[in-house]
């Protein structure tokens, strides 16, 4: 007799768990995910600045006991209560915490020239996000048409973007860096440039080699200059296409970034 309590014991705690993972799973699909860059596996409770708890509180109407799903952007998920729905002061108690594996067993991180039209920029850090980035780099090269960036609008593109497709890893948005610099004190597995100038190339996607860490270049509407070409070459970067056609800047890192991605799966 009580080999069977306990086996009945047994099956009840196994559909508990199996429900709890299905409320788990059913909650994550239909979450919607806040970010908050402080948090930690020791944080207890933590307070939204003034923008976050006013779309918390006022827009999204939340109120004490409400659960949030918040991330810190370094692949950790929180599940958390709001204890004080203050719409300058939201504060959260953390209830459980979930680690995250990376979707990907490398590293992709593109350099690119910024564009002149800021917006064509932002465009390129949301939609590269969403699809699957570790880091950007804004490069000045000789014929970048923008040589001062500032990065925080990109930082807030990229946040979004992350929050919006459901991912627990913010991109890195790196200060610029002028090109020469960056090209004789970087070090990638696979390194690439796409540039504009009739050539030997190969298809970035015939190149990428499996679960290695990926480094590409991007160049300016004018694209880099023969002596930034050569030197890339001098530092074993390899020349690719990205197309039959000619893109534009932003175009070509965001088709990069896809290529790269489609040639791990």
């Amino acid at each position: 007799m009580t080999g069977g309590r306990s086996v009945v014991s047994g099956l009840w705690t196994l559909v508990i768990g199996l429900w709890n993972l299905i409320f788990l799973i059913w909650n994550l699909l239909i979450m919607q995910l806040f970010y908050h860059p402080e948090l930690s596996e020791s944080s207890e409770e933590i307070t939204f600045d003034n923008v976050e708890s006013q779309h918390i509180v006022r827009v999204l109407r939340k109120k004490e006991n409400d659960t949030l799903w918040i991330t810190n952007g370094l692949g950790i998920l929180f599940k958390g209560s709001i204890i004080h729905a203050n719409d300058k002061k939201c504060r959260v108690k953390i209830i459980e915490i979930y680690p995250q594996k990376r979707l990907r067993d490398y590293q992709l991180c593109i350099a690119i020239a910024p564009t002149k039209n800021m917006d064509r920029m932002e465009w390129f850090v949301e939609k590269a996000t969403e699809i699957g980035i570790d880091k950007i780099i804004p490069i000045i090269s000789e014929h970048s048409e923008r040589k001062v960036l500032k990065t925080e609008r990109l930082e807030k593109m990229a946040i979004a973007a992350m929050k919006q497709s459901g991912q627990y890893f913010l991109p890195e948005i790196a200060q610029p860096i002028d090109f020469n610099q960056f090209i004789k004190n970087n070090i990638c597995e696979q390194k690439f440039i796409a540039h504009c100038v009739d050539s030997q190339k190969n298809s970035l996607k015939t190149l990428v080699q499996k679960g290695k860490n990926v480094l590409i270049l991007i160049g300016p509407e004018g694209d880099f200059s023969e002596r930034e070409i050569n030197l890339t070459l001098k530092h074993d970067f390899q020349p690719i296409e990205l197309g039959k056609t000619r893109l534009r800047t932003e175009t070509a890192a965001l088709v990069a970034v896809h290529s790269v991605i489609f040639a791990n799966e």
